[in-house]
């Protein structure tokens, strides 16, 4: 894995707004980022990245179909009790899942090893699945890569795939968020385009205007029924919310559905260690109120278990705290997680992101930032396969 330095193309930003990349730059800042590209070889890519996520999400899969027989592990990850049937009998019934991204800490030279997996409102899709293969085909085309370079990218052609699975009829389905989040209003924009691709009917809804009819069925902001929602909007949040009664009867199919709410849980992270403990992908983490957690010592990474965006993570170096952002997280409850020091690559530090539609690694996105935590405005730097 290297960090490659090379120009960037004529034109790139106007061809991104014509394409309808909004979340490219903010105020100035820089999201998108071609100004150097990541190369992989093709062992690093299959051995070390796409053969470690499929082995862990079907680890994954498994802690689900524990957590969802067990009170004490729905309360350890903080499932309303209120709501823990609406997760155990979504995982009964199987309700299919679309997508969901691994977040590794990886630079060559060893296992990558997981950080979080964002298994219910992962974003980048439009990026990655892209204009990050549109980069690659143009940078091929201007000589500026050899012929023979690749992605481990097929996330456009999965997610259209997964989607006729997922409704081989075709048919009607909402898609909802926060109109006003650019970022999550582009994601959500592309997923509709897939959908159409796939033979469905999008609707977009905005996430405030969905409500409830006198039979208790969620209905758009028309008052037309629901009957299938992709809501980027967390679990978390749904079930804190004055309708959650309301969502087990509401006959909806949600994507991600409920069960989606045990891995979308930094919990997840020791319960995932205490059943695979020394897993080369895995690091030691315990919840905070373990006493198995001052093993560490004092260098960990503290995790709401609840955050977005790298928020409220606090890196612990030698006793030394690194500065938080705050944006209120932790009120449930953090883990402990063993500190992993990321490589810095001419000042950066990569995170690398491996993609998942319904059970299968489909596709690799880099996340780079001059801090060692990822946060939102944290910039895309494409990959190549050159080796």
């Amino acid at each position: 894995m290297q960090r490659i330095k090379t120009t960037e193309r004529p034109g790139w930003d106007a061809k991104a707004e014509a394409l309808g990349f909004t979340w490219r730059h903010l105020d100035g800042a820089r999201y998108w980022d071609e100004r150097a590209y990541y190369a992989f070889t093709l062992t690093e890519v299959e051995s070390a990245i796409e053969a470690p996520a499929r082995e862990l999400h079907a680890m994954c899969l498994d802690l689900v179909a524990e957590v969802v027989k067990s009170e004490a592990l729905m309360e350890r990850l903080a499932i309303p009790q209120a709501s823990r049937d609406d997760v155990a009998e979504s995982w009964a019934r199987r309700d299919p899942s679309l997508y969901g991204r691994f977040d590794f800490g990886y630079d060559g030279s060893g296992p990558a090893k997981l950080f979080e997996y964002n298994a219910d409102t992962p974003t980048s899709i439009y990026e990655t699945g892209v204009f990050q293969w549109i980069w690659l085909e143009d940078m091929i085309a201007a000589g500026a890569l050899p012929a023979g370079a690749d992605q481990f990218n097929s996330l456009h052609d999965a997610l259209i795939a997964r989607f006729r699975t997922i409704f081989p009829a075709g048919g009607f389905v909402h898609f909802a968020c926060a109109p006003d989040a650019i970022e999550d209003r582009q994601n959500v924009r592309y997923l509709e385009d897939l959908a159409t691709q796939a033979g469905i009917e999008p609707k977009f809804t905005p996430i405030g205007d969905i409500g409830l009819d006198a039979d208790g069925r969620f209905v758009d902001q028309d008052n037309y029924l629901i009957g299938a929602l992709f809501k980027l909007y967390p679990w978390e949040d749904m079930f804190r919310e004055d309708y959650a009664a309301k969502i087990k009867d509401a006959k909806v199919r949600f994507l991600e559905p409920p069960w989606k709410a045990v891995l979308s849980n930094k919990g997840m992270l020791p319960l995932l260690w205490q059943r695979h403990e020394g897993h080369p992908n895995l690091l030691p983490a315990f919840f905070e109120d373990d006493p198995r957690a001052a093993g560490l010592g004092s260098s960990y990474v503290k995790k709401p278990l609840f955050s977005r965006e790298g928020a409220n993570i606090e890196l612990v170096a030698a006793g030394r705290r690194a500065p938080v952002l705050d944006q209120g997280y932790g009120e449930e409850g953090h883990i402990r997680q063993a500190l992993h020091p990321l490589t810095r690559f001419e000042g950066n530090y990569p995170i690398v992101g491996a993609w998942i539609v319904g059970d299968e690694p489909v596709g690799l996105g880099v996340r780079e930032d001059r801090s060692r935590v990822t946060k939102n405005l944290s910039r895309y730097v494409p990959h190549a396969i050159v080796g």
